[in-house]
This record gives structure tokens, C-alpha cells and sequence, in this order.
């Protein structure tokens, strides 16, 4: 389903076959990743998964630190196409790598429940987000904003059945973790986003590959910590996990405050602020997971995998196209783009304030049973 949604995007003749293609590309993204997820939680122990969860994620490090750059030397070389196509061979290599080693896996089947429900759910939230975000292009006009409403309307009921009751809420627990997780990555990536527009439009980096590979030094800092983290977490046997947590999402809320007030960032300042979210984002995030797979029995491990997934990568879709939006009506309201990118940095640091709250919550609720894979 990837191959299919890169071939498409790589020859799409207009937007609508480009978003498609993009969407084709995120159901096979989705189902791969939650697979990668499972597999960690039924292949390691508790004590080790820091350490694989924190390896893991210095596999974004490779493309978060060269994919920026290379992407924009070939779209101003070449043409953006080739972006598409050059991911092809990298992805038939991996899938004749890791495949058998997935073949091996058995799973518990979870009690009772058959997923048709589910898809159900899916589809309806889907829709509801597509609604979402064509309304959020239509702004600031009022049919713009009814279309808003309607897909909000239509996203809240899917997202409290597919997500662990009291999620919205930040309940203390697994639901309070899945809220931690999805809201400061959202905050991480729009941030990244918007950063590159910022040092592009308006501080003057002259082209996409220079501003790339300045947001992109946020993964050496984040490379660094994940491996470092899995040292901590075997030193304390997991008691400083909860801490850290904390800590990683405070460092990435200094790290979004540098870069917020855009009239005095530079390059240099850009470069500041994306290591020390880095720092921040490669102590929070491969912890997250830990903690939540400590909570989830093995029976549920598959669920817990899809809700991180759906933490990493539904959140900060929406929360894009949200910041997008609120430029496009800064703008239509006669505010500069800059001043347009300040107030959607303030977004993101709303975000990671609430993400902030919710990080002291992940602790289960006294008397709570832990059971994770004993």
C-alpha cells in the first residue's frame, strides 16, 4: 500500500491525485508501524524496552537529519518527483530484511472483539478529519467555519471510542500518556513545519535545503539522548521513567519558546532551539511507549501499538492544518506573516503546556494493577 501510494504521488498530474496517494502512503505507514510496535512490546521485557524503544528512535534520526536537506537539494536540482521514487529501493530492502523476522510473531487475540467496530469508528473519524480540514482551508470565510464545526462534530465520538476512556479528559494512566505522547509530537512536528516557512519567508534562508538541514539538527540532539536514555533506564530499573517524561516535554517547550518569537530568530537561534527540543523529544518519546506497554497486558499489546501510532501520527496531521489555518486567517486579517507565524508558534506552545499537565497524570492511579509482560 506504501509502493502503490509512492508511485502514485511520484506521477500525480494534480492535487486531488496528490492527496490520494498521500493518504494511500499513511494507511500502509500506519499498519507498519503499529506492527513495529508490536513486535517490540512481545519480543522484549520490560527493563529492556527502553533501550530498543530508545534505538528506535534513532531511526528517525538518519532521515530527519539528511531527508530535509536531500529533499529540497533534488526538488531545487531536479524535480520534487524524484523524492518519491527514491524512497522505493530503500523501502524493498527493508520489507526483504525484516519480514521473516515479523513472520515469527504470534500475538494474544484479544477476547471478545472482532475489530469490525473499529474499522467502523475509523472510517467515521476519517471522514470527520476530512471535514475538518477542508473546512480550515476554507477560512475565514463563514462556510468555512460551518464546515469546521461539522467536522469537529463528527470527530468527537470516534475519538472517545477509539482512544482509552478519559483521553480528551487526561485521566491519570494510559490515557493520560496517550495525551502526553500526541500532544507534544504534534507540537515538535508543526513547529519543525513552520519553522522552515519562517526561515524561508521571512528571516531570508534563500532555499528549502539551507532551512531543512537547520530544523533538521534537532535529530543529532534527539540521536543522542534515546541512546543515553536506555543507559538511565537500566541504571534506575524504571524508577525515573515518569521523570523524565516530564522533563523531556519541559526542555521541548523551551525549545518551541526560542524559536517562538520569530522577528529575533537566526539561523544560529533555529539551531539552539531544535537541539534542545531534540534533547526534550529523545527523552519523552521512546519513554512514552515504555511506560505504556508497562500498563497493557500482553493480550492488549496490539491495541496499545495502534494507540501509539495514532498518537504520532493522527495529532500532528491535525494540528498542521490547524496552525495552518490560523495563518491563513491571521493574514486575511491584515496581520504580516510574521506576526501570522508568532500566534501559530503560541498554538504549539499552548499545546505543549497541556501536553505539560498531562505528563504529571501518567502515573497509574493508586492501587492500579501493573501488568505489563511478566
Amino acid at each position: 500500500m506504501f509502493i502503490v501510494g509512492l508511485i502514485a504521488a511520484a506521477t500525480a498530474g494534480d492535487m486531488y491525485t496528490m492527496i490520494a496517494s498521500r493518504a494511500m502512503q499513511g494507511l500502509g505507514a500506519g499498519a507498519m508501524m503499529t506492527c513495529v510496535y508490536t513486535a517490540i512490546s512481545l519480543s522484549y521485557p520490560d527493563e529492556l524496552r527502553a533501550k530498543i524503544l530508545g534505538a528506535f528512535g534513532t531511526a528517525y534520526v538518519l532521515p530527519s537529519m539528511l531527508g530535509p536537506y536531500v529533499a529540497g537539494l533534488i526538488a531545487d536540482q531536479w524535480s520534487w518527483r524524484f523524492v518519491f521514487w527514491g524512497i522505493l529501493p530503500i523501502l524493498l530492502v527493508s520489507a526483504l530484511l525484516s519480514l521473516p523476522a515479523f513472520t515469527k510473531l504470534k500475538s494474544q487475540p484479544t477476547q471478545g472483539e472482532d475489530g469490525s467496530a473499529a474499522t467502523w469508528m475509523a472510517l467515521l473519524l476519517t471522514i470527520g478529519t476530512g471535514t475538518l480540514l477542508v473546512g480550515l482551508g476554507k477560512l475565514p470565510s463563514i462556510i468555512g467555519f460551518v464546515i469546521v464545526l461539522i467536522g469537529g462534530v463528527l470527530m468527537v465520538y470516534p475519538l472517545r471510542k477509539l482512544l482509552p476512556e478519559g483521553t480528551l479528559a487526561l485521566r491519570r494512566g494510559m490515557p493520560a500518556i496517550l495525551a502526553t505522547r500526541g500532544l507534544f509530537f504534534a507540537a515538535y512536528t508543526s513547529t519543525q513545519n513552520f519553522l522552515v516557512l519562517a526561515l524561508i519567508e521571512v528571516k531570508g534562508i534563500t532555499t528549502p535545503s539551507q532551512a531543512g538541514l537547520i530544523v533538521a539538527s534537532a535529530a543529532l540532539s534527539w540521536c543522542v539522548i534515546a541512546y543515553l536514555q536506555g543507559r538511565w533506564d537500566s541504571a534506575d530499573q524504571g524508577r525515573g521513567r515518569h521523570t523524565r517524561i516530564i522533563v523531556g516535554v519541559l526542555l521541548l517547550a523551551i525549545g518551541i519558546t526560542i524559536v517562538f518569537w520569530v522577528p529575533v530568530v537566526t539561523a544560529t537561534v533555529a539551531v539552539i532551539g531544535q537541539i534542545i527540543a531534540g534533547i526534550g523529544i529523545g527523552l519523552a518519546h521512546p519513554i512514552s511507549g515504555v511506560v505504556a506497554f508497562s500498563q497493557t497486558g500482553e493480550s492488549g499489546v496490539g491495541k496499545t501499538s495502534a494507540n501509539l501510532q495514532f498518537a504520532d501520527s493522527f495529532t500532528p496531521g491535525v494540528v498542521i492544518g490547524i496552525g495552518g489555518s490560523i495563518l491563513v486567517v491571521c493574514q486575511a486579517g491584515g496581520m504580516s506573516l510574521q506576526a501570522g507565524l508568532i500566534v501559530t508558534m503560541g498554538f504549539h506552545l499552548l499545546l505543549i503546556i497541556l501536553s505539560l499537565i498531562a505528563s504529571t497524570r501518567i502515573a497509574p492511579v493508586t492501587g492500579q494493577i501493573r501488568t505489563g509482560l511478566q
